[in-house]
């Protein structure tokens, strides 16, 4: 008996081929989109599972020297990456860690990176020890995803000559990757980036452009060679950066400051304003921050009471005691309250009373009447002390907020302090607490009294006392544009005058000449004796100080400088050889002239060195100095 007719056999055996045909078609349509129209993605995402891209690091520029030394370059230099899961750069951190410094607490931090930023990358160490490198090249097999590749790694030749002027360099932040500092698409983890000085300030200039490379890899993210099939970009190198700084004066500043004291050097261009040093002490190398700065280091560094890192030339403020004197005296000129040949009413005899106030010169026996030439060569504070009660109060903070003693000098450094001056009555009330009275300007007219200036604020003052009383912002890159300097209203006879006071403390019985007395040159300048809170309690010394600036005999001045030296007891005593010595090296090396190391009068007196210069100039049996 049959229980299917034949017509209903042939109708399921179509339906059934049917079926086939559309399952065959549909396979065939899907195989046909994935392996032609889709080729190429499926092709980039197998190439994907088995190539890793990696970023090759571009030199940083190199900086130059006014002259074109090389202050800063690269030299070749190792980076540490490991790749894969990371599960398994979790493993391979930790047997790693039996040929390289890589504690629990670093670990984890790595592994921080890796989580923040995603990927199968991480940089280990991006300035790896040769040793560590030379270990792990050697156990090939054992660290199979871990890669190695050469470098260029900073250096600078300068040590700590040129620390605080130059900055360190350090591997970028998670923070500063997500500012918007660092927003460029260049920069990456691992990325090595300025941190301070000039490398942070011109960051953007000095850091190239990072190429590509591509490395493959097998499914375990085991490396096996470099991927040529893919084009690699080299990157760009950062740009390079020269600089008004004298190489050759930098390093004879750092030779010659006293090793056991600290304190700042700051030398300016008369010409154009460039800073020609920079320097500050104690000092810190920068080489030690290449690649990461070991802990015991960063350690001694912060805990070193002598303060490495603070930039004493820019941030540190001092009272500028007798150099101050120089800012009422071109007031007192500007304002036409005082001439050139005027003396004061009241002469000098060690001191003067102001109602029941009473007021001492340094110099007990007095200078008797005095002209303002001879009251700066004397530094004669019952002198100043009548200038500042002609000037007044009020109008002294007002001219002298306005010549900039309360603002930044704005050089092309990221951190400069701007200087402490009252701008008006109101600083006594709101720092002090009571309402101020006149004889308040009697401090302020001889640089004590609520009256801080950074060293290179002083510099910049004296640059305006060296030209025509104009001062360009102090700039150290060559051709920056660093906004409008400041000026002093003085009238050229004025400055005249004001340079001859200068003269007179480093001429023949001035209370520097010993210690700026020159061969070749002329020195014009002033001492200054700060008090601090250690000398007021009789625990240290005085600071010291001397500012001025010095040339040729029969020319301008050409170079300015300003010296500090905490708790150096007096500026005469200790600032100004530093200072005379500084000035004498730039301007023998300037003019062609062999350098010596017995530069001044005093130095040849000590030696035994006889100084035939000095008798032609002077008369025999010149007195000493202050």
């Amino acid at each position: 008996m049959k229980v299917h007719h034949p017509h209903e056999k042939r109708r399921r055996a179509q339906g059934a081929y049917l079926i086939v045909a559309l399952v065959m078609g549909t396979l065939a349509v899907s195989f046909f989109r994935l392996q032609v129209l889709r080729s190429d993605v499926w092709e980039l995402r197998a190439q994907s599972n088995r190539v890793r891209q990696m970023p090759l690091a571009a030199p940083r520029g190199t900086i130059y020297d006014r002259d074109g030394q090389i202050i800063a370059d690269n030299a070749p230099g190792y980076a540490i990456t490991v790749l894969g899961p990371p599960d398994s750069i979790r493993a391979t951190l930790d047997r790693m860690g039996a040929y390289m410094d890589l504690s629990e607490g670093h670990i984890q931090r790595l592994l921080g990176v890796l989580r923040r930023y995603g990927g199968q990358t991480l940089v280990v160490d991006a300035d790896a020890d040769f040793t560590v490198v030379s270990a792990l090249e050697e156990r090939r097999i054992e660290f199979p995803n871990v890669y190695i590749e050469m470098r260029p790694r900073r250096r600078y030749l300068t040590g700590e000559a040129a620390g605080h002027l130059l900055g360190y360099v350090g591997e970028v932040t998670a923070e500063e990757l997500s500012s918007a500092e660092f927003a460029d698409d260049r920069y990456q983890q691992g990325m090595v980036v300025g941190q301070t000085g000039i490398e942070k300030q011109y960051e953007a200039l000095l850091q190239g452009r990072p190429g590509l490379k591509y490395v493959e890899v097998d499914a375990r993210s085991r490396i096996v060679g470099d991927f040529a099939a893919f084009r690699q970009d080299p990157g760009e190198a950062g740009a390079d950066l020269h600089l008004n700084i004298d190489l050759d004066l930098q390093n004879w500043i750092h030779h010659i400051f006293p090793d056991s004291l600290s304190g700042a050097v700051v030398a300016l261009n008369v010409a154009d304003g460039g800073v020609l040093a920079l320097y500050s002490a104690p000092a810190y190398d920068p080489n030690s921050f290449v690649g990461g700065i070991d802990d015991a280091v960063w350690a001694e560094l912060n805990t070193n009471p002598g303060l490495p890192l603070y930039n004493r030339a820019t941030l540190g403020l001092y009272p500028p005691a007798s150099t101050w004197k120089l800012a009422t005296a071109a007031i007192g000129l500007d304002l036409g309250v005082v001439t050139p040949d005027e003396t004061m009413p009241v002469p000098c005899t060690g001191g003067m009373s102001f109602g029941r106030d009473y007021r001492r010169c340094w110099n007990p026996a007095g200078h008797g009447y005095n002209n303002l030439a001879q009251a700066i060569g004397n530094s004669c504070n019952v002198y100043f002390y009548q200038l500042g009660k002609l000037i007044g109060l009020d109008r002294l903070v007002e001219r002298a907020t306005e010549i900039g003693f309360s603002q930044r000098c704005g050089i092309d450094l990221p951190q400069e302090s701007q200087g402490e001056f009252p701008a008006g009555r109101n600083f006594w009330v709101e720092t002090f607490g009571y309402e101020p009275q006149d004889n308040e300007v009697l401090s302020l007219s001889i640089g004590q009294g609520p009256n801080s200036q950074t060293p290179l604020k002083m510099a910049q003052f004296y640059l305006a006392l060296a030209r025509d009383g104009s001062a360009p912002p102090p700039a150290l890159a060559k051709d920056a544009e660093l906004g409008p300097g400041w000026a002093l209203s003085l009238a050229p006879e004025h400055i005249a005058s004001i340079q001859e006071g200068l003269r007179a403390v480093t001429t023949q019985g001035g209370t520097a000449h010993i210690g700026t007395s020159l061969e070749y040159w002329q020195v014009l300048g002033k001492t200054g004796t700060a008090q601090n809170t250690q000398s007021i309690q009789g625990t240290e010394a005085n600071h010291a100080w001397f500012a001025g600036m010095a040339g040729p005999w029969d020319g301008p001045p050409e170079i300015v400088l300003a010296v500090i030296v905490e708790n150096g007891a007096t500026g005469s005593g200790v600032a100004a050889p530093i200072m005379a010595k500084a000035a004498d090296f730039y301007l023998r090396k300037k003019h062609g002239i062999p350098i010596d190391s017995i530069q001044t009068y005093g130095e040849h007196l000590r030696s035994g060195r006889p100084t035939p210069w000095y008798r032609a100039r002077y008369a025999p049996g010149a007195g000493s100095g202050r």
